[in-house]
């Protein structure tokens, strides 16, 4: 049990505990895969007093569900299909995470819809926003966010001058809100572990126990080490998005859940290429394109094209880059040009495959299957419904479990972080004053760390050092860096500078500039000596260069390979030919 329940570190001696705790009894139900959707089910699992162990043969949140939009909302396209149950449920999940689950990481955003047909399009984009503004009431919450306004094109302008003048006719404004999507998941296993849940990250599935028909548990490769362990449990749960169909092929026969991968790409560009105070959002003839406001950047995406290619680094191709240039362009009254981009990031959806070929067109809606008894599958859905889809994952687990397992009680629990967040947002004057910090500082550690800010404060009372911020991204603290391996499961600077902070996407040297700073300050908690130092800013710069070079390519083909040619620092396993 913890000082503070909900909230546990997840250092390496929590890890190595982690997996000797999950090797020595049978648990309830282990779950594969450590995105949101994982993450989600592990909570819901600890919360109704399930045993819980989850793995993942990366790091947390390494998939998609890093590489989002960072957004939490319904989705305004699924409106125009007409889905009102799915931009419903998504909404009420806003007001939820907006309001009570995690008002640290969770925070409105205004986006402003340029008009660029007279006459039927404002009253029928007005519509679609009242029809969303409805949806997002949710019993016994609040929106979370204001309604929606219209604009004249002089009242746009004076909110975003970088829209040029003839590109459009007026606007309507309305809110959603967004998150740092990698740090909300990192969040959510943290909250897990706290209530008692076994997490282990780069310890990948390889294969499955059996007693005839019935799964019982998992193989185990721990990639750190290279040791085998044997993992049982009542219930497996198979959460890995694009690799749902991988994980299948290793219980064998034909799965009742299809999934196909969609890439999105991202650019990240500095915010004074765009002068505007709110975000942007454009149709496109396949989908829409979001400009959105991000600290000191804006994110602007995505893309929608299929992919067949490595999922664990899926690369953005000159293509890719081109068209979301091309779209965003064609509004700006000052274009970007590839110069102004400072970082690229591309990401795979995980749509439920249908009969038709656009994956615009797949389902985002989710499906729980039992393909063969003991293990349970779900995929498909947003980011936005994971807490929805890990509620129905763990009622097909209590099915299974045959014994009586309370019902989900994640609409009431708060992450890690979030109880009390409001008081010290509001004392923030004061933890400046204390701490010898600038306000900004504060705010900027309170909107990532929420309560647990004192944690990360007690590290720099302890070396004044590290309250300084990092050469050549200074938006973060060395603090954060250490934090990142004692408390928040990193185990490797790719880790650090991907994932627990973006370094990698916020600065044009793409996190080159800081290498060696942070894998300094990552030997000590980590235990590297300086052979380890240098493989991990090696590792890392061939990462970048080799990004850097695939996105010079033509095709996804050429971009792909490229990508490949740098290895992760930590090999995943072939996965075993056998699962007797």
């Amino acid at each position: 049990m913890t000082a503070r329940m909900g909230t546990a570190r997840l250092g390496p001696a929590e890890r190595s505990a982690a997996l000797a705790k999950m090797a020595s009894a049978e648990l309830d139900v282990v779950v594969i895969g450590g995105g949101v959707v994982g993450a989600g089910v592990a909570l819901d699992a600890t919360t109704r007093g399930l045993s819980v162990g989850l793995l993942e043969a990366r790091d947390f949140a390494s998939g998609t569900s890093s590489r989002s939009s960072k957004l939490i909302h319904g989705g305004l396209r699924y409106l125009e299909q007409l889905n009102f149950d799915l931009v419903r449920e998504a909404l009420q999940e806003r007001a939820l995470l907006l309001q009570r689950i995690a008002p640290h990481l969770v925070r409105p955003v205004p986006f402003l819809f340029p008009l660029t047909h007279f006459g039927w399009e404002r009253p029928y984009v007005g519509t679609g926003l009242v029809m969303y503004d409805t949806l997002g009431y949710s019993a016994g919450l609040t929106r979370g966010v204001p309604g929606h306004r219209h604009l004249s094109r002089r009242r746009a302008l004076r909110l975003a001058p970088a829209l040029r003048r003839t590109a459009f006719s007026g606007a309507v404004q309305y809110w959603d809100a967004q998150v740092d999507d990698a740090r909300y998941v990192m969040t959510m296993l943290r909250t897990a572990a706290g209530y008692g849940a076994h997490v282990a990250s780069r310890a990948q599935v390889t294969g499955f126990l059996r007693e005839g028909e019935r799964v019982t548990g998992v193989r185990v490769r721990d990639l750190e080490s290279g040791t085998d362990l044997r993992v049982r449990a009542r219930q497996v749960v198979n959460a890995t998005g694009v690799w749902t169909d991988e994980i299948q092929e290793l219980v064998g026969g034909r799965g009742q859940i299809h999934v196909r991968a969609s890439k999105g790409v991202h650019l990240v560009v500095p915010r004074d290429r765009i002068h505007s105070l709110t975000g942007i959002i454009l149709r496109t003839e396949k989908s829409v394109l979001f400009v959105i406001p991000w600290g000191r950047h804006w994110i602007i995406g995505t893309t929608d094209t299929r992919w067949d290619l490595d999922k664990a680094h899926p690369a953005a191709s000159r293509s890719d880059i081109d068209y979301v240039l091309e779209h965003v362009n064609a509004v700006l009254s000052v274009p970007l040009t590839r110069d102004d981009v400072e970082g690229v990031y591309a990401g795979l959806r995980p749509l439920l495959s249908g009969e038709s070929e656009e994956t615009s067109k797949l389902s985002r809606e989710h499906v729980v299957a039992h393909p063969v008894p003991g293990l349970v599958m779900v995929a498909g859905g947003k980011y936005t419904t994971y807490r929805v889809m890990a509620k129905d994952a763990v009622d097909a687990v209590a099915h299974g479990l045959h014994q009586r397992v309370p019902p989900s009680c994640t609409d009431r629990i708060p992450l890690a972080g979030a109880e009390g967040y409001q008081a010290l947002w509001n004392s923030r004057e004061r933890l400046a004053r204390s701490s010898g910090l600038h306000v900004a500082r504060i705010e900027h550690l309170l909107q990532r760390y929420g309560s647990m800010i004192d944690e990360v404060l007690a590290l720099i009372e302890e070396d004044p050092a590290l309250g300084h911020p990092l050469t050549g991204a200074d938006d973060y603290l060395r603090a954060e860096v250490v934090y990142a391996a004692t408390h928040e499961g990193a185990r490797h600077l790719n880790d650090v500078l991907t994932r627990r902070t973006h370094i990698s996407i916020e600065t044009f040297h793409r996190g080159l500039a800081v290498a060696e700073e942070a894998a300094g300050l990552l030997a000590g908690p980590l235990e590297w000596d300086d052979e380890q130092v240098k493989r991990e800013i090696e590792h890392y710069t061939k990462r970048v260069e080799a990004e850097r070079l695939s996105q010079e390519q033509d095709t996804d083909h050429e971009a792909d390979a490229i990508r490949l040619g740098a290895p992760d620092i930590v090999p995943v396993a072939a996965p075993e030919t056998s699962t007797a």
